[in-house]
């Protein structure tokens, strides 16, 4: 680049203490944290500001508060949230999730949200697939957008307090909306030392310096064809860590959650929450039949109802009766889905039927579930007190993620932290509906505490920003630009997410697993040399162009740890390896970056203490683990429980 365009460029500085990537539940739960213990922070939305993803989240926020059920508690919630994701989770963060969740749950009331109440006043839980016992905090069927009107109005509160104490509400917290960042820079030492990106709709560019960053960007599913996940989830964050140097993990588990629309086409993929599930709706194929009764694994089977008379007591009478197979693990009822479809028995447009119409009162539907009612009627023409809905498996969330330590949230780079759906680990191979919400809150507030101890260790070395970095990132951002000839980054997004759906989907298979690859090869060398017309101001064809390099190198990740794991574990199936393998629960796939390479080595998976183990029965253990690890089990004399683990909630 000349130094003359180097000029034009007016690149815009700021500074502070932490940048907080991603204005979700995470990204505001951590910010708050860190302008609560006094340090100047920022936070770097990439849509409007009350706009971020977790608006979608639906069903609730799981918490063993035991409002609904007094049997509930944390060390439930956790074998829960274990059992859901295959005993691939990271025990560590499993554990603090189960015990930090009815804090957060309670702290945000204490904020002003407004639950939905029990008859005796208490905050109000729901049924959802996989949760033993009535668990998830809700608001009707709108709960993520309750969380992220709290957690704004509560940055307003703080921005208020210094507008009263200094003069200036932005002294010490301030929103910058419609602002994308594109690279990650770092010192001479390898700590993070700033962030660069441009404002959406002028075009100007910005840095960010800081010594801590923290990444809160939320999932990959832009790089699949049907997705429930909205604009902005193009794996920024999974891709901005992989280049500066952090690891990514068992990235092969994207789930795909089991009821999206189908229909209209202009919907696709479009969520309808499992609070329609929870509260009453089954699953039938195109012969009105209840399917869900054959597809219980046998890790499950004692769990669940074996006869629709005994999944519909459950519903009044849980402690006599076994829960309805519509309430399986999401990995679970997506297959199963797809296994009715490929046997001919789906619906006109390739989907099923979720049915409520039939199970509860107009009336009922209206106060439970009044967005689906309104998202039916106005998207689709379709009542849901009087008729079924269309539905199907959609691309919904990835479990895989940037590896962090459980406790303080830190990734490998120093001063680079990561909450929420971008880091890896909590949720195993396959997520239990309503712990996205509640792992937010958890693991935000964690990594603002995180990011603040970092800067507290520091002291006055903060790192600085080199012009050699600076210009490397400005050169990159500018170049779609610059080109005269190019392809249409529109046409190149459109067949990657065709690829992925074709080759690394629901289903998959080595001799398309070993395509995949070849395929992403070819992507790379045409987004290279993707062109875009005009100027930097209101450019969206721009700013899919710098997407793109996210997109690309997250769909490699997937697709080469998916080839890699040969067995089918939560969100990743291999039709050529339809079953668990103990072996393989102990390794986890890490990805890094070497040059522009993508590299995959395993690691393997921190044991669970035996504390923690000694809530499960060794039968239930069996189904998971290998000979050598239970030889040891029914040798060793079995772990008192601690006295923290013995503890109710």
């Amino acid at each position: 680049m000349t130094d003359e365009a180097l000029q034009s460029a007016d690149i815009e500085r700021y500074s502070y203490d932490v940048v907080v990537i991603g204005a979700g539940g995470s990204g505001l739960r951590a910010a708050i944290e860190a302008r609560a213990r006094g340090k100047k922070t920022a936070i770097i939305s990439k849509s409007l500001f009350g706009k971020a993803h977790t608006v979608m989240a639906e069903g609730g926020a799981a918490a063993a508060m035991g409002n609904v059920n007094p049997n509930d508690n944390w060390q439930v919630h956790f074998r829960d949230t274990m059992r859901g994701g295959k005993f691939l989770n990271n025990p560590r963060m499993a554990e603090l999730h189960a015990k930090e969740a009815p804090d957060r749950v309670w702290e945000l009331e204490a904020w002003g949200a407004i639950f939905d109440r029990t008859a005796d006043g208490k905050i109000s839980q729901r049924n959802f697939g996989g949760h033993e016992y009535p668990r998830l905090a809700h608001v009707g069927d709108r709960t993520g957008l309750e969380m992220i009107r709290t957690l704004q109005q509560r940055v307003v509160a703080l921005q208020q307090e210094d507008a009263k104490s200094v003069g200036d509400p932005e002294a010490n917290l301030r929103v910058f909306a419609e602002t994308t960042i594109t690279r990650l820079i770092k010192d001479s030492s390898g700590r993070i030392a700033g962030a660069f990106g441009y404002a959406r709709d002028t075009g100007r560019f910005v840095l960010f310096e800081a010594p801590a960053i923290i990444l809160a960007t939320g999932g990959i599913g832009r790089t699949f064809k049907v997705t429930s996940n909205s604009w902005e989830y193009s794996g920024d964050g999974h891709a901005l860590a992989l280049l500066a140097g952090a690891q990514l993990m068992n990235m092969e588990f994207v789930q795909f959650h089991p009821t999206g629309m189908v229909w209209p086409l202009s919907v696709a993929g479009l969520l309808v929450t499992e609070s329609v599930r929870g509260d009453g709706g089954v699953l039938r194929n195109s012969e009105g039949k209840r399917f869900m009764f054959n597809y219980v694994p046998d890790v499950f089977r004692a769990q669940y109802a074996e006869t629709e008379e005994e999944a519909d007591r459950w519903y009044t009478d849980q402690a006599n009766n076994r829960r309805p197979p519509e309430l399986l693990p999401r990995d679970e009822v997506a297959r199963s889905i797809n296994s009715e479809i490929k046997a001919g028995r789906g619906t006109e447009h390739g989907g099923v039927f979720l049915d409520v119409a039939s199970r509860l009162p107009a009336e009922e539907i209206l106060r439970k579930l009044p967005s689906m009612h309104h998202q039916f009627l106005e998207l689709a023409g379709v009542d849901i007190t009087k008729e079924p809905m269309e539905i199907g498996p959609t691309c919904h969330y990835v479990m895989g993620g940037i590896e962090v330590d459980p406790d303080t949230a830190a990734s490998s780079v120093p001063g680079l932290f990561a909450a929420g759906e971008v880091s890896g680990g909590m949720h195993g191979s396959n997520r239990l509906g309503g712990n996205s919400l509640s792992d937010l809150l958890v693991f935000g507030k964690r990594a603002g505490d995180g990011a603040v101890d970092y800067l507290e260790s520091l002291g006055s070395a903060v790192p600085a920003v080199s012009q050699s970095d600076l210009d490397a990132a400005l050169a990159e951002a500018l170049a779609p630009l610059q080109r005269t000839e190019g392809e249409n980054p529109y046409t190149v997004h459109h067949e990657l997410q065709q690829t992925m759906n074709d080759l690394v989907g629901l289903i998959r298979r080595e001799s398309e697993l070993k395509q995949a690859p070849e395929e992403l090869v070819k992507f790379n060398e045409r987004a290279a040399s993707v062109a875009v017309p005009g100027g930097r101001a209101y450019n969206p064809g721009w700013h899919y162009a710098l997407d793109l390099r996210n997109m690309l190198l997250v769909a490699e990740c997937v697709a080469l740890a998916a080839l890699e794991r040969q067995e089918s574990r939560g969100g990743h199936t291999r039709e050529d390896y339809p079953v668990m393998s103990p072996e393989w629960r102990k390794e986890n796939l890490i990805l890094t970056l070497s040059g522009d390479q993508v590299a995959l080595t395993h690691k393997p998976i921190p044991a669970i203490r035996p504390d923690l183990l000694a809530l499960f029965e060794l039968v239930e253990l069996k189904k998971y683990m290998t000979e050598e690890e239970l030889t040891v089990l029914e040798t060793a004399t079995p772990a008192p429980l601690s006295d923290e683990a013995q503890e109710g909630h």
